[in-house]
């Protein structure tokens, strides 16, 4: 899991102040690139796994990570074939999946997401689980357009649907299929390899996250390419196995729930002992991400 472990670097991010960083931090940050499908690919380096589509009507992005790399990824964006980006959909409204959005709606790109997500980059919030401020989003940085179900772009001859998926990580986030090329970039609904963070206090639910990954994952086929929001590019089957290990996680929990067992009698209980050799090798250890789980367990029962 070394690969996983060196990509969710960035999630860290959540907990510290982005700005605190030297900037010898953003020059050494490297992009891995992956053509996907013609003409799509997938970004992955600190924050966000970002997607993008280029092709003669304009170039597509999916996230733009921390605004200190918006010249990096425009850069890369150019190493493919892509200008700067026509269309940005922000998958749910977390800094490490919007920080760049100042950049690129200064430069004209038109930013897309769920109602929520526009609500939520407009006024200052606290992410409790890491005690963590974010600030209100500057006016340039906020969605031009937003849904509050689902959204088309018919671009580069493709159909790309973007689609809210309720209560899940956070209470904004949104899925993108590009139907032709039969991929999916999943956002945060997926961290492939590791525990998720889920963001109860703005809407999450782990009950939400299964039945987010169902939805994709009835969606896609054998051949479906997924982008996961963290961690390596996969498939129908990988997902599959994280919304099922969610599953009995969020099924053990709700019995100590119904039983009355505190949080630190969960904890003690260790009910992901079971996963931990595949799944605990991110920025969240098991105890962490019970505490998180539990606590917001009341909205997923």
């Amino acid at each position: 899991m070394k690969i996983v472990t060196r990509i969710l670097s960035s999630i860290i991010f959540i907990c510290i102040a982005s700005n605190t960083l030297a900037d010898s931090h953003w020059e050494n940050v490297k992009y891995q690139t992956i053509e996907v499908r013609k003409n799509i690919f997938a970004m992955i380096a600190e924050g966000g796994n970002l997607a993008v589509f280029i092709g003669k009507d304009g170039t597509f992005l999916i996230d733009d990570q921390f605004a200190p790399l918006t010249e990096k990824i425009l850069a890369e964006i150019k190493k493919v074939g892509g200008d700067t980006p026509k269309f940005l959909v922000n998958t749910h409204w977390h800094f490490d999946h919007t920080g760049g959005n100042e950049n690129l709606g200064k430069s004209g790109t038109l930013i897309v997401s769920h109602d929520n997500v526009r609500k939520l980059l407009s006024v200052d919030n606290t992410i409790s689980a890491f005690n963590k401020h974010v600030s209100a989003s500057p006016k340039q940085a906020l969605p031009l357009i937003t849904f509050s179900t689902d959204t088309s772009f018919h671009i580069n001859d493709e159909t790309v649907h973007a689609f809210h998926l309720h209560n899940a990580h956070t209470n904004g986030d949104s899925a993108v299929h590009f139907k032709k090329a039969n991929v999916i970039h999943a956002g945060d609904i997926w961290f492939n390899g590791f525990y998720p963070f889920i963001d109860v206090e703005h809407g999450g639910s782990v009950a939400g996250m299964i039945a987010a990954a169902t939805t994709i994952i009835n969606m896609a086929d054998e051949n479906t390419v997924i982008i996961p929001g963290h961690g390596p590019v996969g498939g129908r089957q990988e997902l599959i196995e994280y919304r099922d290990m969610l599953t009995t996680v969020l099924g053990s929990l709700r019995g100590y729930k119904k039983q009355g067992k505190t949080l630190q009698e969960v904890v003690e209980k260790k009910p992901t002992k079971s996963f931990d050799a595949v799944w605990a090798d991110g920025f969240l250890k098991p105890d962490q991400w019970i505490k998180i789980i539990y606590n917001g367990l009341e909205a997923s029962i």
